[in-house]
């Protein structure tokens, strides 16, 4: 149990976990639904500070579980539903890119969805 310190946190209902990996955006969604899970997409700041835990944890930005919509610059959870919380970082989005990252500070940014970064998923 202790090796899982710090990879696994809780905030009300949801638990997020890190497998550690760092992949692309639609390996990152993958692996998190292999195991019936999908990526972490904080609704407040309990769960935004939850997932920042493990973001720091590995000193490393992570996707979280949003995209940008059909409609430029408007951004949605992956279930179609839009943002009920968020956490720009100051000028973001930018609007260039379709996925969201949480920095170190756990702030978001548009990222493109090709760059490799830290997998963490929400149960």
């Amino acid at each position: 149990v202790l090796a899982l310190t710090g990879k696994i946190t809780q905030a009300g209902e949801k638990i997020f976990a890190s497998n550690g990996k760092n992949v692309d955006f639609v390996s990152a969604l993958k692996s998190c639904e292999e195991t019936g899970a999908t990526l972490a997409a904080p609704m407040n700041e309990e769960e935004n500070t939850a997932i920042l835990d493990i973001v720091k944890k590995y000193n490393q930005y992570a996707y979280l579980g949003i995209k940008e919509s059909e409609t430029a610059g408007k951004f949605n959870y992956l279930n179609g539903m839009p943002l009920n919380y968020t956490k720009w970082y100051y000028r973001e989005p930018s609007g260039k890119e379709k996925c969201v990252e949480m920095y170190t500070d756990g702030s978001w940014n548009d990222r493109r969805c090709d760059v490799y970064r830290l997998t963490v998923c929400e149960f």
